[in-house]
């Protein structure tokens, strides 16, 4: 992960400032930094969205393709996820340098994604046994700036709410097998319900606080972060430490709440922009990605 040398004196101001509840940057404790998502971002895929908070930079695209179902679920569908750290993010990520990092966001991915209530993944089921959609999301690491995980989670449940899968309808031929005819009018599709899709909330124990969002120089003053899985309901769906540190039981709890508390702030707001978008229509100035 992206890095940042700080000098002791640096280190002193950013922790004295957050017992403070004040922020380098003028925030409190748990505010997010301005927040850019745009949708329909890459014009060959099923759906995209791209997020911009602060100077860490997300664009994922997801992509349905037709493929089998798995052994152990033969009525629904899956999601495969593919994460790629570009070396423009950080020098760090050079040759192999970001494979661990990818690897460690997959897995979050996976297990957030593993909850039945997350996805209606039998409704991507065509044919039991036989046919399915597959979605594959694939995650860009554009720029690093600090609280990737949460900025991922948000690129990708904005890119699921943006997805588009074709209606299809299956026939019986003459010979009883059965064939597979898509729509061919590029409205008729099925929309995902992204509903119960959680975010990632990171908080990092800096001091004896803790804060949401941290930036890469807060990071660097942070030795425990608590990695938590919200919906939109406030539930917590899944709980991870991150760094070397260690956290007593009280301060999980404490962050476990600001992280519902925070959480559900987050959906909202995030559900607000996407229906606004969505509303707009063809009528929508499109910036792109690399606008």
């Amino acid at each position: 992960m992206a890095s940042v040398v700080l000098s002791e004196a640096e280190k002193v101001y950013i922790v004295h400032g957050i017992q403070e509840d004040l922020r380098v940057d003028g925030r409190g404790c748990e505010d997010y930094r301005c927040i850019e998502v745009e949708t329909d971002v890459v014009s060959n895929t099923s759906g995209s969205a791209r997020v911009k908070l602060g100077h860490t930079d997300i664009l994922v695209g997801v992509k349905a393709e037709m493929g089998t179902p798995k052994l152990e679920n033969p009525n629904e569908g899956y999601l495969e996820f593919f994460v790629d750290c570009s070396a423009n993010a950080t020098p760090e990520f050079e040759g192999r340098g970001g494979e661990e990092l990818a690897t460690e966001i997959v897995n979050t991915l996976y297990r957030i994604f593993s909850n039945e209530s997350t996805i209606d993944v039998k409704s991507l089921c065509i044919n039991p046994r036989e046919h399915c959609w597959v979605l594959y999301v694939d995650v860009l690491l554009l720029e690093c700036g600090g609280n990737l995980f949460d900025a991922i989670s948000i690129a990708v449940k904005a890119a699921l709410f943006n997805t588009r899968i074709p209606k299809v309808r299956v026939l019986d031929d003459e010979e009883g097998s059965k064939e597979i005819e898509l729509s061919d009018d590029p409205y008729d599709c099925i929309r995902l319900n992204v509903e119960n899709v959680p975010c990632i909330i990171t908080l990092s124990k800096i001091g004896c606080r803790h804060v949401v969002d941290a930036t890469l120089q807060e990071e660097a003053c942070s030795l425990a972060s608590l990695l938590l899985s919200v919906t939109s309901r406030g539930t917590l769906t899944c709980m991870k430490k991150l760094g070397n540190g260690s956290l007593d039981p009280e301060s999980i709890f404490e962050m476990m709440e600001t992280g519902k508390r925070v959480g559900k702030m987050l959906h909202t707001s995030l559900q607000k922009i996407l229906d606004k978008e969505e509303s707009l229509g063809t009528t929508r100035q499109k910036v792109g990605f690399l606008g």
